[in-house]
């Protein structure tokens, strides 16, 4: 019997708790470096990890770009599903929740840590999201870093893309299949707030 009322109170306990959990998460709102998952129903090519970039924002396939931060997830997952509805026949049944929260720097008054470089990578990698590196990283190694590329990947077209401090966005090509192949790897220093782009392959590239 008591056993039998034992179960019972876990029960409920576990069942009262999870309105809590799911108030907190529709209260919470989106981060830069954030990495949301991804899930449409109706077309499953369209499932993946999108980091939510320096300014905000994340790049939805056929959704185009859609601005993230400082909104819920309900508020992203509705402007998700009405950007990707023009391409199907009915509204895609689209779900969206955080995969990986944006590490947060806490003061705590004491010693200050190890300085790193916070470098974020999107696309075909096998690890996207924000990862800090020691600084002095090279794009190769951050690559290593990364847990390497996709079978999807587009290694020829790799992209580092770094913002100035006057707004001014340059964009530099990294072709890791000549690398592979032997060629000299450019030496890349990587800076805080690198974007790592590595597209999907196209059809027969």
């Amino acid at each position: 019997m008591w056993k039998l009322l034992k179960s019972v109170l876990t029960l409920m306990v576990l069942v009262t708790a999870i309105p809590a959990t799911g108030m907190a998460q529709a209260s919470y709102k989106i981060h830069a470096g954030d990495v949301l998952q991804l899930e449409v129903l109706e077309d499953a090519s369209l499932n993946r990890s999108l980091l939510v970039l320096p300014d905000g924002s994340i790049t939805v396939p056929s959704g185009g770009t859609l601005t993230a931060a400082g909104f819920t997830v309900a508020q992203v997952q509705a402007a998700v599903t009405a950007a990707l509805t023009p391409n199907f026949a009915n509204p895609p049944t689209v779900y969206l929740a955080v995969g990986t929260l944006a590490p947060r720097v806490v003061a705590t008054g004491g010693p200050v840590s190890a300085a790193v470089v916070a470098v974020y990578v999107l696309g075909e990698a096998a690890k996207p999201g924000r990862i800090d590196v020691p600084p002095g990283t090279t794009m190769l190694q951050f690559l290593a870093e990364a847990g390497g590329l996709s079978p999807f990947a587009a290694t020829k077209r790799i992209q580092l893309r770094r913002t100035d401090a006057t707004g001014h966005e340059t964009v530099y090509v990294f072709n890791y299949n000549a690398i592979m192949a032997g060629a000299a790897a450019p030496v890349v220093i990587l800076q805080k707030g690198d974007v790592i782009v590595i597209p999907q392959r196209r059809l027969f590239e």
